[in-house]
């Protein structure tokens, strides 16, 4: 359980009358969230975000009953219900069907999570903002994108759910490639019933770095208001280290690093569970620690002897060059081994990354706690199950920080009333791209998107210094 001094529980409902006396919690029986001042009826969300302990504010001034309410459809151990939280909603009901994942949410944030498929949708009840990340192997670059693996349904049965329940808004988060799957016709699947249900909607391709994450990941995030412009956060950070990444306006500061996200750790122990829970690692041998020793930082395994590469590189390093493998099923770049830089944000943590990423300056991998500080996980979040499904877990997740950015901008326009549209809605913005080109199959999707939802293109020159795709309604 986490434990902290003054706390209440992530669903908005009071751990205990204690809280208000500031009276102390010792082996907490809830999970609770640091309240700094409990004298303000605040509750507040500690998140550990670049290394440095960010706190986001509730605001909660009126009674916690009063903040907007979110359900999460795909919650697995609840990074995007973590952020919102911190945002200012109230979180009143979570879906999954992975039974870690959810024990890992009622450890942290609450019992109201479910183990359900899309079948449980008919007793949503009455929310203001309902969220997901729909399952995105199918989609991601990681693996082979299938057309007909049957968890891309899911994102249809998503906007079926938002047309049919009509919150005020919605949150969508998937990887990018899930803009050129089926050549853009996933896109329309979640747009075409959004928008004739009435939702305005933002549809942008992200890098967490621009928000305050420390590391390189790319996303697509659409926001829908129901009848109004929901609005879309503008980058905090200004991002590095990867090629494009310095595009974004330079009056941004910095974005984190991984060594300010993770160098004020203590020494990793060699066994579990470590201090932090999860910050252990197994010690590397043979040919693995050799390869440790040889890679110098920002280095991968292309950089070592031929003959230290791993089997499974070389099989797909050549595969990319011999085969003929379409581009769309070649999977993401063979990087194998990498070890990271300190002075840049980290590559995007997945389910790997505790065999593929080592540490900035130790012959070892990343421990599970250096991997959940890079999503911007609070140290006293405790992950459930094997070591497996917990990295897994956290490469899964929507970043809380990120989250946390895109629920407040969306909380200062969210409307007290659901608002009831004249007519369809409207696509406002679609941002396919964080570069100045597009490959051939993106501008083929993006092409799709214009025809169906009357978009046109235009250059958007007061965020880049190199006009970016963007296309908008005229």
């Amino acid at each position: 359980m986490v434990s902290a001094r003054f706390g209440c529980r992530l669903d908005g409902t009071t751990a205990s009358s204690a809280v208000k006396r500031g009276e102390h919690f010792k082996d907490a029986e809830e999970p609770l969230v640091r309240d700094a001042d409990p004298s303000r009826h605040r509750a507040s969300c500690l998140i550990r975000a670049g290394g440095c302990f960010g706190l986001y504010t509730n605001h909660l001034i009126a009674s916690p009953t009063s903040r907007p309410t979110v359900v999460d459809l795909f919650c697995g151990c609840g990074g995007l219900t973590l952020g919102l939280v911190a945002a200012g909603y109230r979180s009143t009901l979570a879906i999954d069907r992975w039974p870690a994942a959810l024990d890992t949410f009622r450890r942290n944030i609450g019992d109201h999570v479910h183990e359900s498929d899309m079948a449980f949708v008919a007793t949503l009840p009455e929310c203001d903002l309902i969220v997901g990340g729909p399952p995105c192997q199918g989609f991601s670059s990681a693996g082979l994108r299938q057309q007909s693996d049957t968890r891309n349904s899911y994102v249809r049965a998503f906007a079926a759910i938002i047309a049919e329940r009509r919150p005020k808004a919605f949150i969508f988060e998937n990887v990018e490639g899930f803009l050129t799957a089926g050549n853009g016709t996933y896109v329309r699947d979640l747009l075409a019933p959004t928008i004739a249900a009435g939702y305005s909607i933002h549809l942008r391709k992200v890098n967490a770095a621009n928000f305050g994450v420390p590391q390189h990941r790319k996303r697509v995030i659409a926001v829908g208001g129901l009848g109004f412009d929901p609005g879309f956060p503008e980058f905090t950070h200004r991002a590095f280290g990867a090629p494009g990444a310095g595009l974004a306006r330079v009056g941004c500061k910095p974005a984190r690093t991984v060594g300010e996200s993770i160098m004020d750790l203590p020494s990793a122990a060699t066994e579990a569970p470590g201090v932090p829970t999860g910050h252990w690692f197994r010690p590397l041998a043979g040919d693995d620690l050799i390869r440790a020793r040889l890679l110098g930082p920002g280095q991968t395994m292309r950089d070592l002897p031929e003959e230290l590469w791993h089997r499974s590189y070389r099989r797909r390093a050549l595969r990319r060059v011999m085969d003929g493998t379409p581009t769309e099923k070649r999977g993401g770049p063979p990087a194998g081994v990498r070890r990271l830089r300190a002075d840049e944000p980290s590559k995007a943590i997945t389910g790997g990354s505790l065999h593929d990423f080592l540490h900035p300056s130790e012959d070892r991998a990343l421990t599970l706690r250096e991997a959940a500080r890079l999503q911007t996980f609070p140290d006293e979040f405790d992950f459930v199950g094997t070591q497996a499904e917990r990295i897994q877990m956290v490469g899964n997740s929507v970043p809380p920080c990120m989250a946390e950015v895109v629920g407040r901008v969306l909380l200062g326009r969210l409307p007290e009333r659901r608002r009831r549209p004249t007519g369809c809605g409207e696509l406002i913005t679609f941002v396919p791209t964080l570069s100045a080109g597009m490959s051939p199959s993106l501008e083929a999707a993006s092409r799709l998107v214009m025809q169906e939802f009357g978009a046109t293109f235009h250059e958007v020159p007061s965020l880049w210094h190199e006009p970016v795709a963007e296309f908008a309604r005229p």
